[in-house]
């Protein structure tokens, strides 16, 4: 017998997600009776929220980085991850340095501010280098990051430049041995005929220190700039993809890889496009999926041959021939692809749009949302200043229901797929009070511009948001622009 408080969650559950598996929480309530339901409501107070375009109100947390207006090159940032729990967040800059921030314990006696994130541990994972052989230097630009799920006390992260992976481990220290037998205490060896007694070295407790060391280098296996790292669900291996080949490594092994994609064609004067993103799916480990400049995904399947150069299935969305025009190439590229945490959909990102992809269906996407379709109109200056090849990422909340991107004038976008509301953000130091509520912006595209609109001639492509984040568990976000990271929570009233 289902008691009517959990069929009034149920009908709020079925409102805001379809994809959500009613009947297990539902079994799972009823046979466990009032402690369950009230685990089950607070899943759904904490993962369900009403939607970005509805009740839910997003507040400034946080911003990291200088406020100078003269921003140095080394320190733009270039990638955005958190790890699978949320505890920490990662950011890598065109200066080869990756910066670790670990979210604080939240303050039980205000619960109206959420946990910070402060700096955790700094280091530089790349550094310059050259080419002789082809007198080409290579950035120290971290172009991803991606986490290892944590086994233990340590953690384990991927960061990769153009041309090199390195395998990171971050390890806590709080304790130091004392007392050798062999060594004195400045680290000088004793003279062993001195040595009358033996005695049990101790751990001391010390100020906590963070190290970063570098475990595995996955070196020389790319000619092209690496654009996607992606690790498997077997925890094992993972794939690094460049502009004409795919990887497939192992953790363990540094001195080999295996080619899985290959579509550099024997003439170059005939290639026609290029793989811009790929990524594994969340569990199907034998499953990947790579994005062309042709604005085509292709999905492999790692059990029909050992080179996937034949996909198993190709997504493709028909051109409209009324939007055709000299920029239609371009702005049909693919600059991000990412799967949905249940492994049912996929997202990819173009120039103009986001696009939501069932696995299921290959000939159309079931979603699609204009991100700032108003540029449309503005393809020729953009191409003229090189903005139109702009890479754009985008991600997925939590329980997959919304999904966010970046756009100018430091905007960001969320769209909410079982409501259909939309909503525009902007990351900006003049909205940077604690817990200030963020107000929604519009853009006008022409015509009679309303009030608290802001007109498209009006907007700075200089100010872009590339690399989104959006926490795991919880209504956490986290957004770069240039050199600055912004934080997002949503109101806790």
């Amino acid at each position: 017998m289902v008691s009517m408080p959990w069929l009034a969650c149920q009908t709020r559950l079925t409102n805001v997600s379809s994809n959500f598996d009613i009947a297990h929480m539902q079994a799972n309530a009823s046979s466990s009776g009032l402690l369950g339901f009230v685990q089950v409501v607070k899943y759904i107070l904490m993962h369900f929220p009403s939607g970005p375009g509805g009740d839910m109100q997003w507040c400034f947390s946080q911003v990291k980085g200088a406020i100078d207006d003269d921003v140095a090159e080394a320190d733009i940032i270039s990638t955005v991850e958190f790890n699978h729990t949320g505890e920490l967040l990662a950011t890598g800059d065109k200066g080869g340095r990756v910066v670790i921030f670990q979210q604080e314990i939240e303050n039980k006696n205000q619960p109206q501010f959420r946990s910070e994130y402060n700096v955790y541990s700094t280091f530089q994972s790349h550094e310059p280098e050259f080419d002789y052989l082809k007198s080409l230097e290579i950035e120290e630009k971290i172009n991803k990051i991606r986490w290892l799920p944590q086994k233990n006390a340590a953690q384990f992260l991927l960061s990769t430049n153009d041309k090199t992976i390195k395998l990171w481990k971050i390890s806590e220290r709080d304790k130091r041995p004392e007392g050798y037998n062999l060594k004195e205490e400045d680290g000088r060896y004793k003279d062993p005929n001195n040595i009358t007694s033996l005695r049990v070295p101790v751990l001391i407790p010390m100020d906590l220190m963070v190290e970063a060391s570098p475990r595995r280098v996955f070196a020389n296996a790319h000619t092209y700039h690496i654009n996607s790292v992606s690790v498997n669900s077997d925890n094992e291996t993972y794939l690094s993809a460049d502009d004409l080949r795919i990887n497939l490594w192992h953790l363990e092994i540094t001195d080999r890889s295996f080619n899985i994609v290959d579509i550099k064609p024997a003439n170059m004067e005939e290639l026609t496009e290029v793989i811009t993103a790929a990524e594994f799916h969340p569990y199907q480990c034998n499953t990947f999926v790579y994005s062309s400049s042709k604005g085509t995904i292709r999905l492999c399947d790692m059990r029909s041959s050992a080179l996937c150069d034949q996909h198993s299935k190709l997504f493709e969305e028909p051109e409209d021939p009324s939007n055709r025009s000299f920029f239609s190439e371009i702005i049909s590229s693919i600059s991000d692809v990412k799967f949905s945490h249940n492994g049912r959909y996929m997202m990819t990102r173009d120039y103009l749009s986001v696009k939501i992809w069932d696995l299921n269906m290959e000939n159309r996407p079931v979603e699609t949302y204009q991100v700032h379709e108003y540029l449309r109109s503005k393809l020729c200056s953009l191409y003229e200043n090189d903005c139109i090849f702009d890479k754009f990422e985008c991600c997925w909340n939590g329980n997959d229901s919304v999904v966010m991107t970046g756009s100018y004038n430091n905007f960001f976008r969320m769209f909410d797929r079982s409501q259909r509301r939309d909503l525009t953000l902007e990351a900006s130091r003049e909205n940077s009070k604690p817990m200030q509520v963020l107000k929604p912006r519009k853009v006008s595209a022409g015509g009679k511009r309303k009030k608290d609109e802001i007109s498209v001639d009006s907007l700075d492509f200089n100010k872009k948001i590339l690399h989104t984040a959006w926490h795991p568990q919880d209504n956490i976000i986290a957004v770069a622009t240039t050199n600055n990271l912004y934080i997002f929570q949503d109101k806790v009233n």
